[in-house]
């Protein structure tokens, strides 16, 4: 089936905004990573998105995706003339977020009869205005919420029928964040010449205060004193000022937070932690915990959206109130300081996301949904 997926942005170019911030989007890993797992199936993918600089081409081909990006002022022409030309062969439609240009390709799926689906993976883009594009996005054939809680608002607040929804997580790679034991976290630690009896609080996503860098801080301040040997890994780019933050708050408390900027692959990051927190104010199904998780992490976690999907107090890890420092450095402390818990908890963490979260576990079910081959239009 050739597979027409959307989304806002692929590919734009910059990777950094001026203040320090990584420009690419959750949405365009999972554009990226679901169009490559499709294939793996047999599927051909052409990905529709715009075009932001002039540098870039209006079509390549990227990993054996077929890459166009559409101009800006008469994306809605371009979109049309392409499915009626060069891509009438467009089986189906795929739509990430809620980019404003895929609701001319919602047109045209509905006059050519094609199945058109529309995933979501932020709480932000459920369907609470009502303005003409929203209307048309609500007539999409499916839906894909990416956690309960998506699913609960896509139906109540945007009126879709539950028949219409289904709860399907972004995925994980398990072989690439492969579960790690206790013997290969200490060998890490030597190579990154560290005592491997050091304990490690891992933090992997942007640094921004939305994801409650502010909040990892003060709980840093507390935990410090109590496990001076331990220390605080922060993995990923963010916000200049606040880099500078954690670079004087280290100083201030021996040299025990590492930051590493931004990284290609986290996953030997992973492997070497001991315990993951994310301490964020607001998520659907964070990408950076079940990556963790799959590397046998327990987590303690905002208990917000999504991770209310995965984790679940003494089986995987633990949720407190999102900014309770005190709550934070209490399940943080019982877990350095026991092993068996915490060896316990990670190893159940990596058992659910593979039974939930796996790409061999994910991909069916959506390819299922997106191809729709029962699918009939009245």
């Amino acid at each position: 089936m050739n597979i027409c997926l959307l989304v806002k942005d692929f590919a734009a170019g910059d990777k950094f905004s001026k203040d320090g911030m990584p420009i690419k989007s959750g949405a365009e890993f999972h554009a990226e990573n679901h169009a490559k797992q499709l294939m793996k199936l047999g599927h051909r993918l052409t990905i529709f998105t715009k075009k932001r600089l002039l540098s870039t081409a209006s079509r390549e081909n990227i990993d054996g995706i077929d890459l166009v990006r559409l101009h800006g002022g008469f994306r809605w022409l371009e979109i049309w003339i392409r499915l009626l030309t060069t891509h009438r062969d467009i089986d189906a439609f795929y739509i990430i977020g809620r980019p404003s240009f895929a609701v001319w390709a919602i047109k045209f799926a509905k006059m050519f009869h094609k199945p058109v689906t529309l995933a979501l993976t932020n709480n932000d883009e459920v369907f609470a205005d009502e303005n003409w594009r929203n209307r048309i996005f609500q007539t999409c054939d499916h839906f894909v919420a990416t956690s309960q809680e998506i699913g609960g608002k896509m139906h109540d607040i945007g009126k879709i029928d539950n028949n219409r929804i289904s709860i399907i997580p972004h995925g994980v790679d398990v072989h690439r964040f492969a579960f790690s034991n206790e013997e290969n976290r200490r060998k890490l630690k030597r190579e990154f010449k560290l005592d491997p009896d050091t304990k490690i609080l891992l933090f992997l996503a942007r640094i921004n205060i939305h994801k409650g860098i502010d909040t990892l801080q003060e709980v840093w301040k507390k935990l410090h004193p109590m496990f001076p040997d331990a220390k605080l890994l922060i993995v990923g780019g963010g916000l200049n000022t606040l880099i500078e933050q954690l670079k004087n708050l280290s100083n201030e408390l021996d040299n025990s937070i590492f930051l590493t900027g931004e990284i290609e692959d986290p996953s030997r990051f992973y492997q070497m932690g001991d315990i993951y927190i994310f301490p964020s104010r607001g998520e659907a199904l964070p990408t950076s915990l079940i990556e963790a998780m799959s590397s046998g992490l327990p987590s303690v976690v905002s208990d917000i959206g999504g991770n209310e999907d995965v984790i679940f107090d003494y089986e995987d890890g633990f949720r407190v109130p999102t900014e309770d420092v005190d709550a934070y450095v209490s399940r943080i402390s019982e877990l350095f300081s026991d092993d068996k818990l915490r060896l316990k908890l990670g190893e159940n963490a990596a058992k659910i996301v593979r039974e939930k979260c796996a790409y061999e576990k994910v991909i069916p079910k959506l390819e299922a949904v997106i191809t729709d081959e029962s699918f009939t239009r009245s």
